[in-house]
């Protein structure tokens, strides 16, 4: 037997705990229960047929074949910044404020390698998306979580990242931030943004915003691009990404716009690790960048009709919740005669009671654990059918 190996940063990593609850359902599916799954935020709904298309045509031409560029080719970096001047009437240089990702997971954790090594520190919110607390400490620095707060007040959010970085040391170089919020779903407006960007700008840091959800927002709302700020170059940098906004998580497309010089950090590291993503599917992206306008507002609408389906389903049964802003999740605060259970045991008696999948609050760090997040990715006959499931197996509401 060889001698057992001793591994590296993977050792220091939790369970993922989205795991379990993937592994249960599992179990009871092959039990032959019909599990209503609102759990991973896996979009259902297809890729604009344009997109499809495009790729078809361009993977039949053997050009696209070879290696392509980290950087992403030119016309897509074109078509980002003709999105962002679209979308948020900011003016964006393609050639040096903008870089393609293979989504914004590898976009983010590289970007990490660049802003961060062992003795640095990031500001990151909890609960979060797991990449956002663990990105830094791939980088060897210090994850310091500060509470994003009940899901409604970013300004208050704001407040807590300022004070916590005059309190610490050695000062955070990386604030992340990410409205609107996976899983919280908090939202932000473009004076709370303003704010943290002239706030930056006395110091050395640099904010990181996950603009994930940039167009999937409900009742009117438009959320904020923090490159929209007054000096938002200066100090800042975003993540843009087609899986939400444009349905095509699958395809990996995502982008880093923003403060040149850190675009540029990104931009050399990335030539020594990729050739970017398969060109084929950077040439649909493209075009479905410049042609396929009007497809975010669509999925925003059908993620709405769900939002209602579900938040008013929940009411009903007496699991009272707010009708979140944005995203598209539902962050539910476990009812209180079950919240002794923690999110773990409770998303356990969830599946094996109800038959429906919700995420553990927990997996996005320990200030999450009186919550589940409920993903808005079946139609609102089967959001129905798990509502009817939540009464019947929580019989303590």
């Amino acid at each position: 037997m060889p001698r057992e190996i001793e591994f590296r940063r993977i050792p220091g990593l939790p369970p993922y705990v989205f795991t379990i609850i993937d592994s249960l359902k599992l179990a009871a599916r092959r039990e032959g229960r019909d599990i209503v799954d609102l759990g991973f935020g896996n979009p259902d709904l297809p890729s604009p047929q344009i997109a499809v298309d495009k790729l078809t045509e361009a993977a039949h031409n053997q050009r696209n074949h070879r290696y392509s560029s980290s950087r992403g080719i030119p016309k897509l970096r074109e078509a980002v910044a003709d999105h962002y001047k679209r979308r948020f009437d900011v003016t964006l240089d393609p050639e040096t404020q903008v870089i393609s990702t293979i989504g914004a997971k590898e976009g983010f954790s590289h970007l990490m390698w660049v802003l961060l090594q062992p003795g640095d520190a990031a500001i990151v919110p909890t609960p979060s998306y797991p990449i956002h607390i663990w990105g830094p400490y791939f980088a060897g620095a210090d994850a310091r979580q500060v509470p994003i707060g009940d899901g409604t007040d970013a300004a208050g959010f704001i407040d807590r990242v300022m004070e916590a970085w005059e309190l610490g040391w050695p000062k955070p170089r990386v604030v992340v931030l990410s409205f609107p919020h996976n899983p919280t779903t908090t939202v932000a407006q473009l004076s709370d943004l303003q704010r943290l960007v002239d706030w930056a700008k006395d110091r050395d840091v640099v904010l990181v915003h996950d603009l994930a959800y940039a167009d999937m927002t409900f009742d009117g709302f438009t959320p904020p691009s923090i490159m929209q700020c007054e000096g938002a170059t200066e100090v800042a940098v975003e993540l843009y990404s087609m899986t939400k906004s444009f349905s095509m998580a699958g395809w990996r497309v995502a982008f880093l716009v923003g403060r040149e010089d850190v675009v540029g950090a990104l931009a050399k590291l990335k030539s020594y690790l990729d050739y970017g993503t398969f060109q084929p599917i950077q040439i649909a992206a493209t075009v479905t960048l410049n042609e396929a306008t009007d497809f975010p507002a669509e999925v925003s609408q059908v993620y709405e009709s769900r939002r209602n389906a579900l938040v008013d389903g929940l009411n009903r049964i007496g699991w009272e919740i707010e009708k979140p802003g944005g995203t598209m999740f539902v962050w539910a605060r476990i009812p209180e005669p079950y919240r002794h259970m923690g999110s773990i045991e409770f998303a356990t008696h969830v599946i094996e009671q109800c038959d429906v999948a919700v995420s553990p609050g927990v997996g996005f760090g320990a200030g999450g654990d009186d919550h589940v997040r409920f993903a808005l990715i079946e139609n609102e006959h089967r959001i129905g059918q798990a509502v009817r499931g939540l009464k019947k197996g929580l019989t303590l509401l």
